[in-house]
């Protein structure tokens, strides 16, 4: 019964692998017959290493070269059935070997201790006559052997899933380039648990007059502080990675709000002056037009032949004139003027690009802050162009298309962008945005989360989907005013 508890747990431990390696790195096969591959080959080499194995192999150098042998394996298996080798791969592989060496030893001590008790009582029970044969007394002693070994692999197949799990869900930042620093700060408590298991299997068995003894059985009370000590170590394995991704959360927030405060102090700081220079131009442009109306009236008449040279001037300045024409009137000061602005970025960027705006209309009792709209539509806005350039990079002769539009739905205002692109949108799994494909990470690749940040601080939502070639944002928050000027303050 022993030998098929442990092919099964074998077996087990080998799918938990090709699950806990398949949730970080990206497979080399076919997602299904990469984990396939990689479950056989590890229940495979697992099984060649246990029957290979000498007797008596707890001399300390058997145990580390067995801690080697198995570090090995893990590491073989995830450089060839894995894209490229990153610095998390290290911390897969002696996590994983930490977690299963803890919830071995253990799930092996505690229920060995309580095997032991179990047998005392059937020895007690059978002293006071309660087993009328030999055999009913073998038959109680083989039942609490086998049910101890069950509830042995139960126990450790429990503890490796539950604890690969909740690091596979906690460590969200799956494709976080990861310093050498941070490595060190979630490697070290999974290096502290494997190295204090092999400490175990060197010290734990004792040999006194020829007749092994475990060493709780000398010192009872380790029966319970061995158990504890390796459960605080997976523990400090687990919360070692929850409590990084905690920071990585934290310095990406960070980072969001200093990246947003910029845009809504740039914002502030370029509106003024912007209307100034709009409204300079609109009057501008009335009185020349007015000016260039009576030239052309003067120079008219007997003369128009001999100043036809003069009447094309003036035409081409009108023209010119109209190119000064504001292009967006959505019925706000601060997106005209940020629409405006993002035009001549994008149609200087990217040839041919249209922008449409004629279904952005914000109504004129808008009370969610002018600066907060102006963030959603700028970094809106800022991927759309970034996607449109990517796309005539690529192929130049494609339509490069950027339209805007809102809606108002009771207190709900909705903006809507949509903007063409190449049809590739890199997600990761349990990724909430897509990736950027820029090489700093860090500063790029946060404006979606600016746009969702900034929705809900008026109790909204942001949302993405893709139709085709066509990636459609959307944005919805109540109409309703968030404070003064602070930032978050509903918070």
């Amino acid at each position: 019964m022993a030998d098929v508890l442990f092919a099964a747990l074998t077996v087990f431990q080998g799918y938990c692998l090709q699950y806990f390696l398949g949730s970080f790195l990206e497979s080399r096969m076919k997602s299904k017959w990469n984990g396939l591959c990689v479950a056989a080959l590890y229940v495979a080499a697992r099984g060649a290493v246990q029957w290979g194995s000498p007797p008596g192999y707890e001399d300390y150098k058997a145990a580390a070269g067995m801690l080697a042998l198995s570090l090995g394996i893990l590491s073989v298996l995830a450089v060839c059935f894995y894209k490229e080798f990153h610095p998390v791969t290290v911390f897969l592989v002696v996590s994983f070997q930490a977690v299963l060496d803890i919830s071995r030893y253990a799930a092996v001590i505690f229920l060995n201790a309580v095997d032991g008790r179990v047998l005392d009582v059937i020895n007690w029970c059978a002293g006071k006559g309660m087993f009328t044969t030999e055999k009913s007394f073998g038959m109680a002693v083989k039942v609490s052997v086998a049910g101890t070994q069950l509830l042995q692999y139960l126990a450790i197949a429990l503890l490796l899933y539950v604890s690969l799990k909740k690091i596979v869900r906690d460590f969200h930042e799956k494709d976080y380039a990861i310093s050498r620093t941070e490595l060190l700060f979630i490697l070290i408590p999974a290096a502290v648990g494997m190295m204090t298991c092999l400490l175990l299997r060197i010290i734990m068995v004792t040999v006194e007059d020829g007749v092994p003894r475990m060493l709780y059985e000398r010192y009872p009370i380790l029966i319970v502080v061995i158990p504890a000590i390796l459960l605080l170590s997976l523990l400090s394995i687990l919360y070692g990675v929850k409590l990084f991704q905690d920071m990585i959360y934290w310095n990406k927030e960070k980072s969001g709000r200093i990246v947003l405060e910029k845009q809504v102090r740039s914002l502030q700081e370029h509106m003024e002056e912007m209307e100034r220079i709009y409204s300079g131009i609109r009057g501008m442009k009335h009185d020349m037009k007015n000016t260039i109306s009576v030239i052309r009236s003067l120079s008219a008449g007997d003369n128009a032949e001999k100043n036809e040279e003069l009447q094309e001037y003036l035409s081409e300045m009108s023209r010119s004139l109209e190119d000064l024409e504001v292009r967006f009137r959505t019925g706000n000061t601060v997106v005209d003027t940020l629409l405006n602005m993002k035009y001549h970025e994008a149609v200087r960027d990217v040839p041919g690009i249209r922008m449409d705006a004629d279904k952005l209309l914000l109504p004129q009792g808008l009370k969610i802050h002018s600066y907060d709209i102006g963030v959603i539509l700028g970094n809106a806005v800022d991927n759309a162009i970034e996607a449109c350039r990517k796309l005539k990079e690529s192929e130049p002769k494609a339509e490069a298309f950027i339209r805007l539009c809102s809606m108002q739905k009771g207190n709900l205002l909705i903006l809507k962008v949509e903007n063409s692109f190449d049809g590739r949108l890199l997600r990761r799994r349990q990724s909430e945005f897509p990736v950027t494909d820029k090489a700093d990470r860090e500063n790029h690749g946060i404006g979606l989360a600016n746009i969702k940040n900034t929705a809900e601080k008026y109790q909204g939502t942001m949302d993405f989907k893709v139709k085709g070639r066509v990636f459609i944002l959307s944005v919805m928050m109540k109409n309703e005013r968030r404070g003064e000027d602070g930032f978050w303050s509903d918070r």
